[in-house]
């Protein structure tokens, strides 16, 4: 491996010295993490020994390793991270970053040679997306491509990486933090009008009165998490994928949008959950404080009790500790915002998810958002009125009448009156039976563990008199002293 191309040294350096860096984190995920010291090598020597720069290797991530560690880097006083690998480009909220996509390999001919023939047999335009390890090589495949089909006439939109820089994101409204350039990676196919997208770290533009579902979505990388966000994201395109590892270009993600059904199962058990855990998943992506209190007051206005948890990556473990949580809610960066719930004893769904669940007459129209940031309101959320009829659970196969969300008043100010409207909120549930009704009691995590059916070891406190002692055996547990001894073999 050529360090000095594929870490980008000479970049690297020109960033820390054109801003006068003093204290730089270097961030690896774990299968970099043994080029570490030789990065920090070439990097020190770019660098010149004039220059009291300190360079410190962070690594074991608290949370995913695509996000920029602002918390490790704090831990050093670090003046900028440098983060190396696969990154979703997510801003900052104190410290500027510098992403190092890395090159990862990639046969261009034989990425033509299968594109080509696969678009000379679909005659729909094509929008290219891809991983950011690939951006290297994407004007190359470009001009191949434009060499290879030289009469076809075919609409084709290559995407742009923003930018390789991150810089703290004032405004926790906007949609990122990356600066106003397209950087060293750009295809130069930008329009001058139109509608712009933006997924990833990646920006394109389509012509105006176009849609995505028009369009071809064409992938080069693997099937990773940011693959994942663009199935999810534009589910409504035909999206076929280029592996450049096996060198075969993959037409069938069903597998991928299946999981949009397992996602609408999810919102249907967090609309039945009475107490609601908030992961925080990020503690450096900007706007994921704004998110937490955002989710609070949704969940305070659909009459639930919402617990927030920090504890790093979340693993069923983790989450079997909290076993009075219903449901949670992951704020975390679009990439890593999805998790396999199935071993967990609790779903996990995201901001999104949440809204659809938690808001009055909210519907799923199809549309699926992962980045939090989009959905981050201007204004304060209303408390919308309940509807007066009863909403159909699937889950449990009736009707079930929500409550109103809980006011603070005057009438409130007896402690004991206000933990009493706090947990006793019900839930009304019709059966076939209109004349009968099954209450269920909201409760909170103190009540949930005083009628849980096992406590722990049993202290009987009402006899005050102590209980005799016992002696026990002494000796070794092959002959204890009050053991018989059995006889010898041949004794009379």
């Amino acid at each position: 491996m050529d360090l000095e191309l594929n870490f980008e040294i000479s970049r690297t350096a020109e960033f820390i010295l054109s801003r006068n860096f003093t204290r730089v984190a270097l961030q690896f995920p774990d299968d970099l993490l043994k080029h570490s010291t030789k990065v920090v090598t070439c990097l020190r020597n770019k660098l010149g020994s004039g220059n009291k720069v300190g360079l410190f290797v962070m690594a074991d991530t608290t949370f995913g390793s695509c996000c920029v560690d602002e918390v490790g880097a704090s831990h050093i006083g670090a003046d900028c991270v440098i983060h190396y690998g696969h990154t979703c480009l997510s801003p900052t909220s104190t410290l500027p970053a510098f992403c190092v996509f890395g090159k990862a390999s990639i046969n261009i001919s034989c990425c033509v040679e299968k594109l080509s023939s696969y678009f000379r047999t679909n005659g729909k335009p094509i929008v290219v997306l891809y991983g950011l390890g690939y951006a290297h090589a994407i004007s190359q495949i470009k001009r191949a491509l434009e060499e290879a089909m030289p009469k076809t006439k075919m609409e084709l939109i290559f995407s742009d990486v923003m930018c390789s820089i991150i810089n703290p994101l004032e405004d926790h409204r906007k949609s990122d933090g990356l600066e106003g350039c397209l950087g060293t990676y750009s295809s130069e196919n930008s329009l001058g009008s139109g509608t712009r997208y933006s997924l990833g770290g990646l920006t394109w533009d389509l012509p105006e009165g176009q849609r995505m579902e028009d369009y071809l979505l064409l992938w080069i990388g693997p099937e990773n998490s940011a693959f994942s966000n663009a199935v999810l994201t534009f589910n409504g395109c035909e999206i076929v994928r280029y592996d450049a590892t096996e060198d075969q270009l993959v037409t069938d993600v069903s597998q991928q949008k299946r999981i949009l059904k397992r996602r609408y199962y999810l919102v249907e058990r967090a609309k039945d959950a009475n107490m609601v855990g908030i992961l925080v998943g990020t503690l450096g992506v900007a706007g994921y404080l704004h998110m937490i209190h955002q989710m609070k007051e949704l969940i305070m206005l659909a009459g639930k009790k919402a617990y927030t948890l920090v504890m790093g990556r979340p693993n069923p473990s983790k989450l079997a500790n909290f076993p009075e949580c219903d449901v949670f809610i992951y704020v975390s960066c679009a990439q890593t915002a999805l998790l396999d719930s199935k071993e967990f004893l609790a779903p996990v769904i995201t901001p999104f998810e949440a809204m659809l669940a938690f808001s009055s007459g909210s519907q799923w129209t199809g549309t699926y958002v992962l980045e939090f940031r989009d959905l981050i309101s201007s204004s304060q959320l209303e408390v919308s009125k309940r509807p007066e009829e009863a909403r159909f659970s699937f889950l449990k196969g009736g009707y079930v009448e929500d409550f109103e969300p809980q006011e603070n008043g005057d009438e409130d100010n007896d402690s004991t009156l206000a933990l009493a409207n706090a947990t006793e909120k019900a839930l009304q549930l019709r059966d076939r039976d209109p004349g009968s009704l099954v209450k269920g009691t909201v409760k909170s995590g103190a009540e949930f563990f005083v009628t849980r059916s096992y406590h722990g070891l049993e202290t009987h406190a009402n006899s005050s008199s102590p209980e005799p002692y016992l002696i026990g055996r002494s000796g070794k547990a092959s002959g204890y002293e009050d053991e018989r001894s059995e006889p010898e073999l041949g004794s009379n």
